[in-house]
């Protein structure tokens, strides 16, 4: 039998001997796409078995031209750039990782939140430029019996609830798909977006991308929130508009912002969030570790291999 072909749109990774290691199986011959563009993309893919994508862009009008692929695996959470109708027309299988890096991006939400709390960036500046000056970074609120307020409990939310009530704060989430069930073993309140804007202390974002949730943190969502709130988004940065956010941050409505996503990235070097003591922005990194890489181009890579092999994959994903 032939070598099944592989495609891969792009990568992002040091190296894919992770993702090699979990296709031995099948024995495949694995192709790299020179861009990301549309006809370098089919210039490998049109006859491939599968394709493995990142951020490359799949719309229907591409899929539509594929001769044999019988999966898709995406490297990431997502997959908001491959368009699922089409490919269930077709009968591609297509499957991501939804659990990769949870412990890594909850972890840096924490960091965030903490660092924004405690002024921990704000200090560092003001003492590597010679100034010892407590009175500079003052006040400063105790953490315990805060109210934090998670938008979407999913994965991710979830390990964020213990690591936030290990430091004494009230956790409550809004979720209109989560179970009462998750909730109560988490020992986290469940409530009405309204509520958690007006309840919580700080508001940590969750939420997946979808055309529901786009700008969901808008003017009138800050407008609900406790004056000098913190909010923290490690999930999708067009869930904020950041215009409103721009608004918020120079009236004082919200006191603190920790980015890991923006709208736009990279960041626009004239953007008005650059410049302020009181933001924090990481460049998207909320998912890395050595160890998530690792887990997500394995895991990916080997329900690939499971679909050409003839089974389901562990983590389908369906339009």
């Amino acid at each position: 039998m032939p070598r099944p072909l592989i495609a891969v749109t792009d990568s992002v990774f040091p190296s894919l001997d992770p993702a090699i290691a979990a296709l031995k199986r099948v024995d495949p011959e694995l192709v790299m796409a020179k861009s990301a563009a549309a006809d370098d993309i089919l210039a490998v893919a049109r006859d491939a078995d599968a394709i493995l994508v990142t951020y490359a862009k799949l719309p229907g009008d591409l899929l539509r031209q594929l001769k044999r692929c019988k999966a898709i695996g995406r490297f990431g959470l997502g997959v908001d750039n491959i368009d699922l109708v089409t490919a269930k027309e077709k009968g591609i299988a297509v499957n991501y990782v939804p659990d990769y890096c949870i412990r890594e991006v909850s972890d840096h939400a924490m960091a965030l939140l903490l660092a924004l709390i405690r002024k921990i960036p704000l200090s560092n500046k003001l003492v590597q430029s010679g100034r010892w000056e407590m009175p500079a970074v003052v006040p400063i609120r105790r953490i315990e019996g805060t109210v934090f307020g998670l938008v979407g409990f999913g994965h991710i939310p979830r390990l964020v609830a213990p690591k936030a009530q290990a430091f004494g704060m009230k956790v409550i989430a809004y979720d209109p798909y989560a179970k009462p069930e998750v909730f109560k073993a988490a020992r986290v309140e469940s409530v009405d977006f309204d509520t958690l804007l007006t309840t919580s202390d700080y508001v940590s974002v969750h939420a997946p991308l979808l055309p529901a949730t786009r700008g969901m943190m808008n003017a009138a969502a800050f407008a609900k929130m406790k004056k000098g709130a913190y909010i923290v988004n490690s999930a999708r940065g067009p869930l904020i508009d950041e215009a409103a956010l721009v608004a918020a941050l120079d009236s004082g409505q919200v006191g603190g912002a920790g980015l890991d996503v923006v709208t736009a990235e990279p960041l626009a070097k004239d953007s008005p969030l650059l410049g302020r003591d009181n933001v924090i922005i990481s460049p998207h990194t909320a998912f890395y570790s050595i160890e998530a890489l690792e887990e997500l181009q394995t895991k990916c890579a080997s329900d690939v291999a499971r679909v050409l092999s003839g089974e389901k994959a562990i983590y389908p994903i369906s339009a």
